[in-house]
């Protein structure tokens, strides 16, 4: 996967075009991430023993992963790999620079 948890990410595509956020899971079975206060859906729970009162919570709804964009110094790009000796490492491919 180009995208790992903990990166900050752009949304590209869908109702939440342009908004920034950290992701907080990425699914690669699904190739889906779930972004900090992105694509915020309402979800009606029934009272249970860790939420004792129910009812209406928001929480965030995972995006396809082809939807968000890295952001690497400021600016939305795409991702590549190269080997840095003998270990496989992302690269911007705006800047050239290594991301991790």
């Amino acid at each position: 996967m180009k995208i790992k948890k903990g990166d900050t990410v752009t949304v590209i595509a869908g109702k939440d075009k342009g908004k920034e956020g950290k992701v907080l899971a990425v699914n690669v079975k699904d190739n889906t991430v779930l972004v900090e206060s992105v694509n915020m859906v309402t979800k009606h729970t029934k009272p249970s023993a860790a939420n004792q009162n129910g009812g209406i919570v928001t929480k965030e709804a995972p995006l396809h992963i082809s939807n968000v964009m890295l952001m690497a110094d400021g600016k939305a790009t795409r991702v590549g790999f190269k080997m840095d000796g003998d270990k496989k490492v992302r690269v911007a491919k705006a800047t050239g620079k290594v991301i991790d």
